[in-house]
């Protein structure tokens, strides 16, 4: 069923702009709220406007065509994919500069790159691997367009990307010495640190790996590499890695949405967090016959299950705490005497945001009680 004939969408359409429309959504269903959303663009733009830094966000956290033209119109220079799928859903969109930040590998997904490097004005893609580059530069070769490129520096995560020194070097001199191939600079991502809950450690660690970029970048102008792009960092170190002078862009994502993660992360000593959540899930009471409990319709499948479970935002009385009770079934505790009426709206912050909303075809976009649009997730379930 596509996303323009799903009946509990095309019911929610007709809710847009009545009034006290958000607590009229079918639920379980991913909610928006768009006022806090746009302070979050803008605050992240101030910090990188104020700090010389460039932003191309990370569009694996949403997965939207709509978001990511938004946040090129606040003055992001482009968006960031994980996967070549998000990439070919951007690229296919109208977003005239993507960056794909894990290595392209396989035949067919060369094959796919080639094919979406042809149709872009500006696609980049990350390599590690002297082997990678080699074929990278044949098939870019046969096509007749150079593909732009950035070698990934391991920070230490050992996800993805070359070690430092030698390897790393290497990679840039072969991708350098290509015929299909442009250098355009250093990619690290240090994964490893951005929840780190203590702030000094954070920092410490964050501009440790700031520091081994740095080096590589030094090293890559030493041997006549090209540097204009050196991208990395995220929401957990956005305001941390300018202090080492080393990043020209910051691949933040989480800003945002926020979820429970990133709120449980101190941005600085004392400080608040200068983000605020505005990604929520929200549910319905299905049943309330056990005294202190009711059961809603948002269950494992609303939300992502790699952390903590979700917290009650709204809808619930204080004291009440969410539980996972199935599939398709959350359950509320509630305090001594407390209960919920069937049907009962209630909001919860996701535990995790990026695969919460790849559960989701769409966001109900509010502003305060209104709905007020939808807009669809296009880049859903494209992991490949």
């Amino acid at each position: 069923m596509s996303l323009a004939t799903a009946p509990a969408l095309e019911s929610n359409r007709q809710k847009i702009g009545r009034a006290r429309s958000r607590t009229m959504i079918a639920t379980p269903a991913l909610v928006l709220d768009l006022d806090i959303f746009e302070r979050n663009i803008d605050a992240m733009m101030t910090y990188v406007a104020h700090h010389g830094i460039g932003l191309r966000p990370h569009a694996k956290t949403h997965k939207c065509l709509t978001i990511a033209k938004a946040q090129i119109a606040a003055g992001a220079l482009g968006v960031c994919c994980a996967k070549l799928g998000e990439a070919e859903v951007m690229g296919q969109g109208g977003i005239p500069s993507v960056l794909i930040t894990s290595p392209v590998v396989t035949a067919q997904g060369i094959v796919r790159l080639i094919a979406l490097n042809e149709a872009m004005p500006d696609l980049m893609v990350v390599v590690d691997n002297p082997e990678n580059v080699q074929v990278l530069d044949a098939a870019a070769r046969a096509s007749g367009k150079k593909l732009k490129v950035l070698v990934d520096l391991d920070p230490g995560l050992h996800r993805t990307g070359a070690h430092a020194g030698e390897p790393v070097l290497t990679v840039g001199k072969l991708v350098a010495a290509s015929e299909g191939l442009i250098l355009r600079g250093i990619q690290s991502y240090a994964g490893q640190v951005m929840h780190i809950e203590d702030f000094a450690e954070r920092r410490t660690k964050s501009l440790a790996a700031m520091k081994l970029l740095g080096e590589t970048r030094d090293a890559f102008k030493a041997a006549g590499l090209c540097t204009d792009i050196i991208t990395g960092g995220g929401t957990g170190s956005f305001n941390i890695d300018h202090e080492a002078n080393v990043l020209t862009e910051i691949q933040g994502g989480s800003y945002i949405f926020m979820d429970k993660q990133y709120n449980d992360v101190p941005m600085a000593n004392g400080a608040p967090i200068p983000f605020e959540t505005s990604l929520f899930v929200q549910m319905s009471v299905i049943s309330n016959n056990t005294k202190n409990l009711v059961t809603t319709d948002a269950g494992f499948k609303a939300f992502s299950t790699d952390a903590a479970p979700p917290v009650l935002t709204s809808g619930a009385p204080e004291g009440a705490g969410y539980f996972f009770f199935g599939d398709e079934q959350g359950g509320v505790l509630l305090p001594e005497g407390q209960s919920l009426p069937l049907g009962a709206v209630l909001s919860a912050m996701t535990p995790h945001c990026d695969p919460t909303v790849n559960l989701y075809d769409a966001y109900h976009v509010v502003r305060g009680d209104m709905l007020v649009d939808i807009w669809p997730i296009e880049a859903r379930g494209r992991s490949a």
